[in-house]
């Protein structure tokens, strides 16, 4: 409840929806660029619960939360439909990375949805043949169409998530979707008969189950509205906005955007499928080899339009049966991890992670827990992939249902002539776990051993007042400056916690510990830390340096990674960050200051990196 009610104190003190032009966060503040700062009480806002200090910087005004700040956001998202864009930009990303991040960013939401109604379809395959349920029966109908909603209504749900990412009004987006899935309109496209709207051609197409059109047709909708917004005047906005955005936003959706969407996901589909007719087996083996990394980078929902239409009348041949190949080697990966591993944490964590592939299809825990962490189980995986998605290509396995590939959704295999095509999955399946199994256990793990005993050496109370401190390393080689003398209130007041402040000299960040990475934050500026022992260290490359949205910046770890002391974290082009204009002085806070006696930093100008440079006590 700490976070609902100190949002809630904040929204109303910055003044509401009215006076919020963007919101965002870094690691520690909650960043609002607000129409009018002249009415704000800046000590009303420093009482409320959580909120540690105030700052007026960059065109912002900079709420500091500390370590907390993204449940913050959370809820203040919840109070108001807020842009989070940032003041200033950054890395420019090009047509098809942008075009990746919406697609990926839309879909991602509806996934719990999409995944419920394809194992629905699951059940519709296996009742029957249990002889549990009358495929002619009422019951099986009613379910078939529980299955078919979340996929033929997926345009009305991606408007909604599409509205998120363009900052749309929800419901406007989730009205044209609805004009493009009304049944008079389906019932006119059916009859195949010419139409017209106010003189111009309608294209008879149908956009049940469609991904691109409503994602085009939504993006048009975030000029449509701004323009909408600049010209009505205010006095009778209420109601000629949503008239006329509808109407324009309608006529655009059946006689322009539609039409070029449902062209550009068939072009894609054909152009696949084109490429895959062509290459055959090569080109299943190396996509079940990437898949991984394809999904890693959010690219499989960039072929969307192929394999969420999966059904007996049109089966997936590509997506699908590449991932169950891919599915069950990274699980399979786990678990050899797992069983040959001596270290009992991570027995624990890469037998879960297994499972999870196997058995769910869920391969984020072992990608990212295990087999990208220790690099040659991931190797084992992909040739496993590679080898089996050659199998795939050569006897053409198909899927008949959109359900991510696992051993218990292998009944999305069923169909076609005979028994066959299951049949294919199931050697697929088995080879895939073997194979990887095999790879993996011959390629060994890289397990280092613990440094814990080169950290916690003890020095001298003269050093550190206390016989046993444990010490931070310097992530950094540079000049010391006290963090007093940090020109930034939220540093330098120490609100975030005591430590110390580098100006670095070189363009690479390292582990100043052995522990795990709390938090890498988006924009790569700032990456938060765990010790084995317990502290948290907070690394902040610059001031401001958020500003830049990750640009000059490129993070070498991620969340949840197990880190050694001199493990490259960062790496940063510093020219050209104090070319853009911003300090690169590099605060080190310990954020958890409170639970120890005493956080001193060595008396020291320069340090060089992998030096001690802070004692906690």
């Amino acid at each position: 409840m700490k976070y609902k009610d100190s949002a809630k104190q904040i929204f109303e003190e910055v003044g509401g929806t009215e006076n919020i032009s963007s919101v965002n966060h870094c690691m520690t503040r909650l960043r609002f660029v607000l129409k009018d700062e002249a009415n704000i009480n800046d000590q009303q806002i420093k009482n409320i619960p959580g909120v540690m200090g105030v700052m007026k910087k960059s065109g912002q005004y900079q709420i500091i939360m500390g370590n907390d700040v993204a449940n913050y956001y959370k809820e203040l998202q919840k109070l108001g439909n807020f842009s989070d864009s940032t003041s200033s930009g950054g890395k420019k990303k090009n047509f098809f990375e942008a075009v990746v991040d919406v697609i990926s960013g839309c879909m991602s939401p509806l996934i719990p949805a999409l995944l419920g109604g394809g194992m629905i379809k699951v059940l519709l395959i296996l009742l029957p043949m249990m002889g549990l349920l009358n495929e002619s029966s009422q019951t099986y109908q009613v379910l078939s169409f529980f299955g078919d909603a979340p996929f033929y209504f997926l345009p009305i749900m991606l408007a909604y998530t599409a509205s998120q990412k363009f900052n749309v009004t929800p419901m406007l987006a989730v009205t044209v979707a609805g004009i493009m899935l009304h049944p008079e309109f389906v019932g006119m496209v059916a009859e195949g008969n010419p139409i017209q709207f106010f003189g111009a051609p309608v294209t008879l197409a149908s956009y049940g189950s469609s991904v691109i059109p409503i994602i085009i047709m939504v993006w048009a909708m975030k000029y449509i509205e701004a323009f909408f917004d600049k010209v009505i005047p205010n006095v009778i906005k209420s109601f000629t906005k949503p008239l006329l955005i509808i109407l324009i936003a309608g006529f655009l959706a059946l006689v322009v955007v539609g039409p070029l969407g449902t062209f550009a996901g068939e072009g894609l589909s054909s152009i696949i499928l084109w490429i895959q007719s062509k290459a055959g087996w090569l080109a299943l083996g190396i996509m079940a080899a990437f898949m991984p990394l394809i999904v890693m980078t959010g690219m499989h929902w960039a072929f969307a339009p192929i394999f969420l239409v999966a059904s007996p009348a049109t089966p997936d041949v590509l997506i699908l049966p590449a991932m169950l190949a891919s599915n069950v080697a990274q699980g399979a990966a786990a678990l050899a991890v797992s069983l040959k591993t001596k270290d009992k944490k991570i027995k624990q964590v890469a037998g879960a992670a297994g499972i999870s592939a196997l058995v769910a299809g869920v391969t984020e825990p072992a990608l990212y827990g295990v087999t990208l962490k220790y690099k040659k189980p991931l190797y084992a995986a992909m040739i496993s992939g590679g080898i089996c998605g050659i199998y795939i290509g050569i006897v053409g396995l198909k899927s008949f249902a959109f359900v991510v590939p696992s051993i218990v959704a292998l009944p999305q295999f069923i169909g076609g002539d005979g028994n066959a095509n299951i049949l294919h999955a199931i050697i697929v399946a088995i080879a895939s776990i073997v194979i990887t199994f095999i790879l993996t256990w011959i390629f060994g793990i890289d397990e280092e051993e613990s440094t814990e005993k080169e950290t916690m050496t003890p020095v001298s109370s003269e050093q550190a007042g206390s016989s046993n401190p444990k010490k931070i390393y310097a992530p950094l080689e540079g000049n010391v400056l006290p963090l007093e003398e940090v020109k930034d209130e939220a540093f330098s007041s120490k609100m975030m916690g005591d430590g110390v402040a580098i100006v670095p000299i070189n363009d690479e960040v390292v582990a100043p510990f052995d522990g795990v990475v709390t938090t890498v934050f988006p924009t790569k500026h700032a990456i938060g830390l765990t010790s084995e022992s317990g502290i948290e260290l907070l690394i902040h490359v610059g001031l401001d340096t958020v500003q830049l949205n990750g640009q000059h910046f490129e993070a070498l770890v991620e969340d949840g990674q197990s880190i050694k002391k001199g493990e490259p974290l960062l790496k940063v082009d510093l020219p050209k960050v104090q070319e853009a204009g911003y300090d690169i002085t590099t605060p080190l806070i310990v954020t958890n200051t409170a639970s120890y006696i005493d956080v001193v930093a060595k008396d020291v100008a320069e340090v060089k990196k992998e030096e001690t440079i802070l004692y906690v006590v």
